[in-house]
């Protein structure tokens, strides 16, 4: 996996981040309701997740290039590997039900390998959840992000390996939409700095300090300058729906066909 520490780690104690980290929770609740029995969640991130799945599986198994530091105590059926993927090459064919990860597979320089791995950890009928950003939906380029898909796009390459794939969505309410547009027009004062759009022409190594600096400075002045609004987003401010052009991720469900 890329490195994606820094601004591309959301972190459910910056208030800056909450308008991303509500819409990371909204993944892990509506993948609670869903999965059963075994379950591997590709990129652990800062462990926020694990609260929310372990309770609700026989175990779980959490993977993540950096060690996530995370106290697993409170939860004896949950495991951290330390690994880079692609491969998947600690696991055995058909050793899960479920995958899941969330806003990783835009950092993976080979996706159809993840999809092939992924498509062979799984059991008969287990499923694939993946997010991703909508790309239709990005206010700039991202250089911590190897590609970003659009639905279409995301729909082939889980396509290439699964026979079924569920496209949704996730939506925002109005709440969600103000910040949206304020966050586009204060990205719109920085972008206007890169008249030759050289963000889209330059190696992603050269632009991803650049980025991380005014990314993050960007969110905290939207705090400063919005404190209720920023602050006063919450999971339910967003929703799964069938996916369209104007969701904010693309949350989508590839199940392997029974044999």
């Amino acid at each position: 996996m890329s490195n994606i520490q820094s601004a591309e780690r959301v972190s459910q104690h910056d208030a800056s981040d909450n308008y991303v980290f509500q819409r990371s929770l909204l993944a892990y609740h509506e993948a609670a309701k869903l999965v059963a029995g075994d379950v591997l969640e590709i990129g652990t991130g800062s462990g926020y997740g694990v609260e929310i799945m372990a309770p609700r599986v026989e175990s779980f198994t959490t993977v993540d290039k950096f060690d996530a530091g995370i106290d697993l105590s409170p939860w004896p059926n949950a495991r951290f590997l330390q690994m880079n993927v692609p491969p998947l090459a600690n696991f055995a064919a058909g050793s899960f039900d479920y995958v899941i990860s969330f806003q990783v597979i835009e950092h993976i320089r080979h996706d159809f390998t993840l999809v092939d791995e992924v498509w062979r950890v799984l059991r008969s009928g287990g499923r694939f959840i993946v997010t991703t950003p909508n790309a239709l939906m990005s206010l700039t380029r991202n250089p911590w992000h190897v590609r970003e898909y659009t639905p279409d796009q995301l729909m082939g390459l889980l396509s290439s390996r699964f026979s079924q794939v569920e496209p949704l969505g996730v939506f925002g309410n109005d709440k969600v939409m103000e910040y949206y547009e304020k966050n586009r027009e204060s990205v719109r004062r920085i972008t206007r700095f890169d008249p030759l759009k050289l963000q889209y022409r330059l190696p992603r190594w050269m632009l991803q300090l650049p980025y991380d600096l005014l990314n993050r400075m960007n969110r905290r002045k939207l705090l400063r300058e919005n404190s209720t609004l920023t602050t006063g987003i919450r999971m339910e401010d967003y929703r799964l729906d069938k996916v369209s052009d104007n969701c904010f991720d693309l949350f989508y469900m590839a199940t392997k066909a029974e044999e």
